[in-house]
């Protein structure tokens, strides 16, 4: 027996086929959409508006598509990791953050990731396929805290440009006024840099941008971000040069920090010619360590050094806080446990 299709993530458009291949008037798919993206239901039998009749016709091959995580963490500062069914047998992580009159949901975008970094355990595991609009939505509304989110940053498992219309879909469906109508203003999408699909996010929405930069020195990123080769930063760098970042939105660059590697004031220089004209800012972020990994988390006193000579350089950096190390915080990580655990099963 086939397995239903799912009704989150659709539009209305596509809706409205839904609609027509199960007898339904037209004007259903707006009142599908409401359903599932505004009053939220769970199953199609609370979809009142809709006849008993064309109920049960929608149910013979569709389902709603919301399906509650399989497992959480949750951390003494109140941060929460939470994993939810991927693709072939691989699961994914959304992570809640609560933090004074923010409430963040970091989502992922696929199972595993293509882009190898070395400093990541996510892509330490390898790519194992897409996640569908369905799925990155269906993290949104299945934590218990949905109803309080107020940002929603695309920086989870997987790259999210490397799976562009399963994401630009997500934002749709989160912007859109017949979806659930947040401003473009409460999202940032995190890339490290597909250039293609990156122009298509930077020319059809207005969400904030944030670029996984990490080393400002091409050669040592190119060893360990693959994605270098085929898309060089600086190239990255000439394109974002050309949208405006001090109005509609806001363009940041990720900077993981590690001793001994990019932590010197001879790297903070580096960056700050690199960004030069570039209106920005920088966030560091402090490694955390994964297993069997030689690189370590930079110094508190090192990062708050680099931070204040990339602000005397005309930079905005600020340290990003830590959250959740006590929950294996570090992006892939949960997953990664339970997968190895199934594989010792």
């Amino acid at each position: 027996m086939n397995e239903k299709e799912p009704l989150l993530g659709l539009t209305p458009d596509q809706l409205r086929e839904v609609a027509a291949t199960c007898g339904l008037p037209r004007f259903a798919a707006g009142q599908i959409a409401r359903w599932l993206y505004q009053k939220r239901v769970t199953s199609i039998d609370s979809m009142t508006d809709i006849s008993v009749a064309g109920r049960e016709r929608l149910k013979e091959r569709y389902c709603v598509g919301r399906t509650a995580p399989l497992a959480e963490a949750r951390s003494k500062d109140g941060t929460v990791k939470y994993l939810f069914e991927g693709v072939g047998g691989h699961d994914v992580e959304a992570v809640y953050i609560p933090d004074h009159d923010r409430a963040t949901l970091c989502v992922s975008s696929q199972a595993g990731c293509k882009m190898a970094c070395a400093f990541c355990m996510t892509g330490r595991q390898g790519w194992h396929g897409q996640l569908t609009t369905s799925q990155i939505i269906n993290q949104v509304l299945s934590i218990p805290e949905s109803e309080t989110l107020t940002n929603i940053v695309f920086m989870g498992m997987g790259e999210p440009m490397d799976n562009i219309d399963a994401v630009m879909g997500a934002i749709e469906i989160l912007t859109a006024k017949w979806g659930m109508a947040w401003s473009p203003k409460r999202i940032t999408v995190s890339s490290v840099g597909v250039l293609p699909a990156l122009k298509r996010l930077l020319d059809e929405t207005h969400v904030h941008i944030a670029i996984s930069l990490h080393l400002p020195d091409t050669t040592k990123r190119a060893e360990m971000m693959p994605a270098e080769r085929a898309w060089p930063i600086n190239k990255v760098i000439d394109l974002l040069r050309d949208y405006d970042f001090a109005h509609q939105r806001r363009l940041s660059f990720e900077y993981i920090m590690w001793k001994g590697v990019n932590d010197s004031p001879r790297q903070a220089m580096a960056l700050s010619r690199m960004l030069r004209g570039v209106d920005c800012r920088i966030n560091l972020i402090r490694f955390h360590s994964i297993p069997d990994s030689p690189l370590m988390p930079a110094s508190m006193a090192d990062m708050e050094a680099f931070r204040d000579r990339l602000n005397d350089l005309g930079i905005i950096a600020t340290i990003r806080a830590s959250r959740g190390e006590d929950i294996m915080a570090a992006c892939g990580m949960l997953a990664g446990k339970k997968q190895e655990k199934s594989s010792k099963e």
